[in-house]
């Protein structure tokens, strides 16, 4: 068979076409890179970018040219060593049409395989730098594992890369053994014909030669397969590491094959010059059932007959093992468990006693207080807020207070109309204006009425025209002094949102600062210059935009903003980090700057537990980015990083300059990173200690505080992560789909101690259960940050009460006939109420629970949150009430709730006391009337109907409910008629219960 001969018109054509095809493809790729050129420039990174795009290079060629050249190599030989004369079948033989085909252009096939082999080899291979980058630059950890006692630096650098490479020999061996299959059976040197086939000499040799070779990796891969045994899942989830099977059975197994495989493959190399392929073929055969016997069979014997029947004692060994491990990997080796009573007995005296703690009890939600921020400090249209606001300390007047913050950023998305113009998209409305905070324990003033303008934070804007927040809430409002406001990088400005400042003056169209000030022009140090044509015309391909390039408003002095979203800029210099899901905006020396957290991860730390981190940091936050679900086992929090929120400077620190991954990336990417002595003292007292980090650490920590094996193997002494039961689904025990209860910060008494700190808090509940078995805390203060802390209960079998967790708690708030009576929040249909997040506070050796309470208004261009009522329970006693104050007056007696009272200037905290409405009756549940039949009657039908009603709620039945709500009213009024006082006038109540979430 041959092919048709092109005429020269149509190679020149093919050759046109190909060229084009070659542009388009490589054009996009390489303005891209150019684009990113640029970028890594304007941050001073540019040896992060050169250095991946060099590593990136070489291994591409280096493997394409290793893995096409043997290709080639195979296929030279099979050519050269094909018989010289090939039986013909017949006339039609489709072989030898084939052959001719082949021999007529044997270069374009011989070339041509193996270079498109080698390019897709290199393009797959150079995704891999990152393993070889810390192979070459890789350190020790001064630390051995317990089985080889190997460096663990031998696991998290040399390993991964060794099991790499053996992964592209032995695909460049099984691709050179199939191009020679090949291409010796069209070339003749195999023979299907006959009995059994023919092969010719060359043509054993080299195929009995290659498959020598590849025997021979296979023993090397069982040398280097033990230690990768550290690593097993075998024990089915139970732990991470080499069990007693593995160290006994397929340990030893491992050594055995890799005998059987050396003189395997020894047969193979003396079968390559013999006539037949018996001593091969035996060699194959017993490799395979040596495989199947002793490295299947024998394992799984053991395993089931000795190792299954007496699991507690055989792996007690390396549960142990696994037990260190994992809290070395995981930064758990220090933490300070603390018993604790839990017995909720306090007066208001001892209350007052825990200053620290009460004084700064959270009231203000900023997982729900987004709308409230932007519907009240927005202003203008195109302004806005992320989804979740955040918490920080600040220190004002003396005066160390925890505040809900937040940037007010551009928010391209609410751009309408005309403001959505080009011009006015890209060159106008280019930046954000102002930082807000609000005290997070402060409210204007308690709700009174449906129609009440009260309930919101007390939120101060420092923007340009406020520098130190007056204004935003009354001349005499605390503030904290913003010297540079203008937000140019933030959360919500996300590509394609560039935007291009600067530019000449009287061209420009100025960009919009204030409603006073409409042509400002950028003169910060962010950007990449637009001065030239180049440049534009590569940005106006970048984003398929011509107006860049036409655009008389860009000149001398214009600069192109893009990659602004913080955690992007960080995840570009910093590829090698995986980054918290939640940066935070703080004033470092009067500048906003973004902080963001990034951990240094491994997945081959030996005997450490595997943990699926988007699994382990998963819970009801609404935005936060999540984090894919890799698999790890091995966690530090090595860097913070900083964004400047107005020339988008990005540095990185070290948090901790022996952290050995950290030391393998700085020798990468030397100078890159920062050593913490360059920490300044005001941004440390902004660290926070970072949410995923903690969620990793306390999903372990339900299992792995336990102090020894049997515990750890029986399982009883577990914990779990409690359900967040104020939101859909998660105040029904084992609902699905209820999401994690995330942990909260809190500014209050370190556990133990009569010092007040930054915390991170989380409450912990027995194994499947709710009632409460612990509660972690780890400290955010820069004198002992990251100290974690957990208060363990007494447990079931020691006889102690049991301590209800969030979810029973949650439920009592829902059954509490104070809070089902209130129409003006539950059963009003203009109004949607919303749990805020439930709280648990160790206070007076018991666990004070605070929740607030928000309602929005429905139908209403006004339809945002603001605070209605608080939660608070303590013990068997429940308070609800307008505001904290008295929440705490009805749960401890009167007086309590002065504890939480202060001046309402600095940023104390203050709430401003509403009399109760009829409908909010503001007493604890009624006691026996001492002597009174009617008043006892009305008791005991008040508790009856509220045992009838929690049970209609655990069933579900709503007409049971409504009928039980039925006779708490009427048992109510009965109540207040036996007392002699007037019953509250109302309308029956509704048949639904409380919502459970917003």
């Amino acid at each position: 068979m041959s092919l048709p001969k092109l005429s020269r018109r149509s190679r020149i054509l093919l050759v046109i076409a190909a060229v084009i095809v070659l542009a388009l493809l490589l054009g996009a790729r390489l303005l891209d890179t150019y684009v990113d050129w640029l970028w890594f420039g304007e941050v001073g990174a540019r040896s992060v970018f050169t250095t991946q795009l060099v590593t990136r290079i070489v291994l591409f060629f280096a493997v394409g040219l290793f893995v096409g050249g043997a290709l080639a190599a195979s296929l030279t030989i099979a050519y050269r060593t094909r018989p010289v004369f090939v039986p013909v079948s017949g006339a039609d033989d489709p072989l030898a049409r084939y052959r001719s085909a082949i021999v007529a252009r044997i270069r374009l096939f011989g070339i041509g395989i193996p270079v498109l082999t080698g390019l897709i080899a290199g393009a797959s291979a150079q995704g891999d730098w990152q393993v070889v980058q810390l192979f070459v630059n890789g350190t020790s950890f001064g630390q051995k594992d317990p089985e080889f006692g190997n460096d663990i630096g031998f696991y998290a650098f040399d390993l991964p890369f060794v099991n790499w490479l053996l992964g592209w020999l032995f695909i460049t061996v099984v691709i050179s053994f199939f191009g020679a299959l090949i291409a010796h059976y069209v070339f003749g040197g195999i023979r299907l014909a006959g009995k059994g086939g023919q092969l010719a000499g060359p043509t054993r040799a080299q195929l009995a030669i290659t498959v020598g070779i590849f025997v021979l990796l296979k023993a090397v891969e069982y040398f280097f397969d033990r230690y990768n045994l550290l690593l097993s899942d075998r024990s089915n989830g139970l732990f991470t590491g080499a069990t007693y099977t593995d160290l006994n059975a397929v340990l030893p197994a491992k050594l055995i094959l890799l005998c059987i495989s050396v003189i395997c493959a020894i047969a193979f190399f003396a079968g390559a010059f013999l006539r037949n392929l018996q001593l091969p073929a035996i060699a194959l055969v017993l490799l395979i059932l040596s495989s199947i016997l002793v490295g299947v069979a024998w394992p799984a014997v053991l395993d089931q007959f000795s190792v299954k029947p007496n699991a507690n004692e055989k792996e007690a060994t390396s549960i142990q093992r696994n037990m260190d491990a994992t809290k070395q990997a995981f930064g758990m080796t220090k933490v300070q468990y603390q018993d604790y009573s839990g017995k909720s007995e306090a007066t208001a005296a001892d209350v007052k006693q825990d200053t620290g703690t009460m004084s700064n009890i959270r009231l203000l939600d900023p997982n729900i207080l987004s709308d409230t921020f932007t519907q009240r400090v927005g202003r203008e249209n195109f302004y806005g807020f992320p989804a979740k606001l955040d918490i920080d300390r600040y220190t004002i007047g003396g005066r160390t207070q925890d505040y809900i913050v937040a940037a007010k950023e551009i928010k391209t998305e609410g751009l309408t109309g005309n403001q959505t113009t080009w011009i006015n998209k890209h060159l106008v409305y280019t930046h954000g204006n102002g930082f807000v905070a609000a005290p997070a324990n402060t409210i204007d003033r308690a709700v009174k009425d449906a129609n009440s303008d009260g309930g919101y934070p007390i939120a101060t804007t420092s923007d340009t025209q406020n520098p130190t927040g007056a204004g935003s809430a009354g001349p005499n409002s605390p503030g904290i002094r913003v010297d540079e406001p203008r937000i140019y990088y933030g959360e919500l400005t996300t590509d394609p949102s560039y935007a291009i400042v600067g530019g000449p003056a009287g061209k420009a169209p100025g960009e919009y600062d204030t409603a006073n000030d409409r042509s400002y022009l950028y003169k910060g140090s962010g950007g990449v210059p637009l001065d030239n044509w180049f440049n534009r015309l590569a940005f106006a391909a970048e984003y398929g935009e011509r107006n860049i390039l036409f655009s008389d408003a860009i000149g001398d002095g214009s600069k192109i903003m893009y990659n602004r979203d913080p955690r992007q800029r960080v995840n570009k210099v910093a590829p090698w980090l995986t980054l918290d899901g939640d940066p935070y905006p703080a004033v470092v020396n009067g500048k906003i700057q973004w902080i963001i957290d990034g951990y240094t991860t491994l997945n081959n730390f030996p005997y450490s537990q595997q943990v699926q981190l988007g699994a382990a940091t998963n819970d009801s936050l609404n935005g936060t980015t999540r984090q894919a679900n890799s698999s790890i086992n091995y966690i530090r929090n090595s860097v913070k990083a900083t964004v400047d929120a107005f020339n988008g400077t990005v540095t990185l620190y070290s948090l901790d300059d022996n952290e050995p991954v950290l030391k393998a990336w700085e020798k990468v990417f030397p100078g890159l990173v920062k050593p913490s002595k360059d920490i300044s003292p005001e941004l440390r007292s902004h660290f926070r200690y970072p949410e995923d980090l903690f969620k990793v650490q306390r999903d372990l920590l339900t299992k792995y505080h336990v102090g020894s094996p049997q515990e750890f193997y029986a399982q009883q002494a577990f914990w779990s992560i409690p359900q967040d039961p104020t939101q859909e689904g998660g105040a029904t025990p084992g609902a699905a789909g209820a999401a994690n209860q995330p942990g909260y910060y809190v500014l209050a008494d370190a556990p133990g101690e009569n010092q007040t700190t930054f915390q991170l808090t989380s409450p912990l509940t027995g194994l499947q259960r709710n009632y409460l078995s612990a509660w972690m805390s780890v400290s955010s203060d820069p004198a002992d940050y990251g100290a974690m802390r957990v208060l363990k209960l007494p447990t079931a079998a020691s006889g102690a009460t049991q301590v209800d967790g969030p979810v029973q708690v949650q439920n009592r708030f829902q059954g509490d006939p104070r809070v089902a009576q209130d129409r003006f929040l539950f059963n009003n249909p203009s109004v949607t109420p919303i749990f805020g997040n439930l709280i648990t506070l160790p206070v007076g050796n018991g666990f004070l629970y605070v929740e607030p309470v928000y309602i929005r208004q429905r139908n209403q261009l006004s339809n945002y949150p603001q605070m209605a009522r608080v939660l608070v329970a303590y013990g068997s006693k429940i308070g609800f009430a307008a505001t904290l104050n008295e929440a705490l007056d009805q749960v401890f007696g009167p007086g309590a709730g002065s504890v939480v009272t202060a001046p309402p200037q600095g940023g104390q905290p203050t709430t401003t006391p509403a009399p109760p409405t009829s409908s909010t009756p503001n007493q604890p549940p009624p006691t026996t009337g001492g002597g009174n039949p009617a008043l006892d009657k009305a008791v005991a039908d008040i508790q009856a109907a509220l045992g009838k009603l929690r049970a209609a709620q655990q069933s579900g039945n709503f007409t049971d409910q409504g009928a039980a709500l039925a006779a708490l009213d009427a048992a109510a009024k009965a109540y207040e008629a036996a007392k002699g006082g007037t019953p509250p006038s109302s309308t029956p109540p509704s048949s639904s219960a409380p919502p459970s979430g917003g």
